[in-house]
């Protein structure tokens, strides 16, 4: 029996000389590996449909337990050779950790409809690559039940303060008063607070719908790296990459 899906290409990986073995974030099942027969072959009907970011309608049947390509039809491509090379490894990034964090057989949608955002404000230059990264961590934490608790000071119950004081190793927050200079905490200004806030509650399509200082968002991207990498439990070699680029600009 055969089955239509959308779903973004992540990953691919080859097998032999002529197929792939593609990893694809869908609405309907999340994470899924597929098999493609001959997707190698730059002619082959196949072969642009299922390459990596790009988003396309899958035809699908099981066989022994794995879904196979039968026909694949590339609604949108994310990748273009006028990338430059920042932006393409945040691209990487940003696949991976859907990858490393989004569970098999489960429903979706809101993952993938903030990935498709991320991605097409990336290829547009709408946003800077900071700004987006923040906002798919900060995001596809919560999306996964694991929001950064901003919302009130762990301690007292404080909504609002000129400073707050966030430990993203433990997920906990102090208002200035309760602050005790703990080395592990980030600060964060009543901005950067007000945009994390933002980010976790917003409407999928007003997402990006925010302005915020330079010293606030280089806090909230901080504390968005090391709350995810936290949770991933280790470091992904895309943001090691993302993160050596990013320095070697800087030096340069």
């Amino acid at each position: 029996m055969k089955t239509d899906m959308d779903g973004l290409i992540l990953r691919d990986l080859t097998v032999g000389d002529k197929d792939r073995i593609i990893t694809v974030l869908t609405k309907e099942k999340g994470i899924i590996s597929c098999y493609v027969k001959n997707a190698l072959m730059v002619k082959h009907h196949n072969f642009a449909a299922t390459t990596p970011l790009t988003y396309s309608r899958l035809c699908l049947y099981r066989n022994r337990g794995m879904y196979i390509v039968d026909q694949a039809e590339a609604i949108r491509s994310f990748y273009n050779f006028s990338m430059g090379v920042k932006e393409f490894a945040l691209s990487q990034y940003l696949c991976e950790l859907a990858i490393e964090t989004i569970p098999a057989e489960t429903e979706s949608d809101g993952q993938l409809e903030l990935l498709l955002n991320c991605l097409h404000v990336l290829v547009n230059g709408i946003k800077t690559n900071d700004v987006i990264k923040a906002v798919f961590e900060i995001r596809l934490a919560t999306l996964g039940g694991n929001m950064p608790n901003v919302i009130y000071c762990a301690e007292c119950g404080t909504y609002d303060s000129p400073m707050m004081f966030f430990d993203p190793y433990t997920n906990k927050m102090l208002c200035e008063d309760c602050f005790r200079g703990q080395e592990e905490f980030c600060a964060l200004s009543r901005g950067a607070v007000t945009a994390i806030r933002y980010i976790i509650t917003a409407a999928p399509k007003k997402i990006f719908s925010f302005m915020v200082s330079q010293e606030s968002m280089e806090q909230v991207a901080r504390i968005s790296e090391i709350h995810m990498t936290e949770l991933v439990g280790r470091q992904l070699k895309t943001l090691n990459y993302y993160q050596l680029v990013n320095n070697d600009k800087d030096k340069a």
